[in-house]
């Protein structure tokens, strides 16, 4: 893994050894919860919608393996929320066609109410992608894309959507630091589910905003603490906890899914295997369609039906049962969320429901 240029440590250390407590004597090795609301006044937070220490922590420790600076929210669509209300009032957002089904339903929400403009791109014709950025305030860029896994240029579309004076946000979620760091390429913002990853455990709903734009910085924290969007000190503690071993957890399920993938090219059930090369995430496209999916989602026995992902545990799920979904995505995709069990498990489980698939 890349070194962060603010540390001489490597990503994997960094992701250990960030936002601990100095090492004094008697010191704990990690932030305590600080359940606080109020605080005696004179200070730097006054309030508890303002700050918390261990909000800092965990800011601290994902900044740094983002390489700029963090904010924490309740939840990813709150992040969400909030890099959208830096759009003026009709505003465009050049947005991918398949991407995270509650961000397109924000977006959607906010053009019937005539908030702003939205324009779903496929992310993968980078030059239709550029065209689109002509006239744009805002590109949302997720990469690889939720389920579809299309990857996007996202140096190619930060250039030319700069050029046209507007901001690039990239949904990292799927990546995460280990595996792409988008500030790099020269993007303005990047947001986290951090429910997905980086808390790596399925018991936290927390989202992220990081920047290394101290202005754009600014008006976001004052959009937090006015809206109120703050994350709880034990959520903050627990995807603490989480980030302490998200290199462990990504290099695992990477590594089964690749060898999943590898195994499942060949199975008669599939007529598609979609991987990006990187990450925990596969999606496949059962011959039989939609009845078969279903099938498949009910027949595994260690693999779990559930809509989240990022989790030790594996889970899978056909996209197209939730309404929302966007109608290109095939009703016969199924995407797995790899884990961290044992890999011949894994397939077992996996092939014997396939098997059951095959008409």
């Amino acid at each position: 893994m890349a070194a962060d240029p603010s540390s001489s440590h490597r990503l994997a250390t960094i992701a250990v050894t960030a936002g601990r407590p100095d090492k004094t004597p008697d010191a704990p090795l990690n932030e305590p919860i600080t359940m606080a609301a109020t605080y005696v006044a004179g200070g730097d937070v006054e309030y508890g919608r303002y700050g918390n220490p261990t909000w800092t922590a965990l800011e601290d420790a994902l900044g740094a393996l983002e390489g700029g600076r963090c904010l924490t929210f309740a939840s990813g669509l709150a992040a969400c929320a909030t890099v959208l209300d830096l759009v003026g009032a009709d505003g465009k957002v050049v947005v991918p066609r398949h991407a995270y089904t509650g961000t397109i339903m924000q977006l959607g929400d906010l053009e019937a109410r005539g908030r702003l403009r939205a324009e779903m791109v496929d992310i993968t014709d980078t030059d239709a992608v550029v065209a689109a950025c002509a006239d744009a305030a805002l590109v949302w860029l997720e990469s690889p894309t939720n389920p579809a896994l299309e990857v996007a240029d996202i140096a190619t579309i930060t250039a030319a959507a700069h050029a046209a004076g507007a901001y690039v946000v990239v949904d990292n979620t799927f990546a995460t630091p280990l595996l792409q760091r988008p500030l790099e390429d020269g993007v303005d913002l990047v947001v986290h589910s951090a429910t997905k990853y980086l808390a790596g455990h399925s018991d936290v709903q927390m989202g992220a905003i990081l920047t290394r734009d101290d202005e754009l910085y600014a008006v976001l924290k004052g959009r937090r603490d006015l809206l109120g969007a703050i994350p709880g000190p034990f959520e903050a503690w627990l995807t603490l906890r989480g980030l302490r071993t998200l290199h462990l957890r990504v290099e695992r399920a990477q590594a089964s899914a690749q060898e999943l993938v590898r195994r499942l090219g060949e199975h008669p059930a599939l007529s598609e295997v979609r991987y990006p090369g990187f990450g925990g995430i596969v999606s496949i496209v059962l011959a039989q369609g939609e009845v078969a999916a279903d099938l498949l989602s009910r027949k595994t026995r260690l693999w779990v039906h559930a809509t989240s992902l990022g989790g030790v545990e594996s889970t899978l799920e056909r996209r197209r049962r939730w309404k929302a979904e966007a109608p290109t995505i095939p009703d016969g995709l199924v995407r797995l969320s790899v884990g961290v069990e044992d890999v011949e498990d894994l397939w077992d489980d996996l092939r014997t429901a396939l098997d059951g698939c095959v008409g």
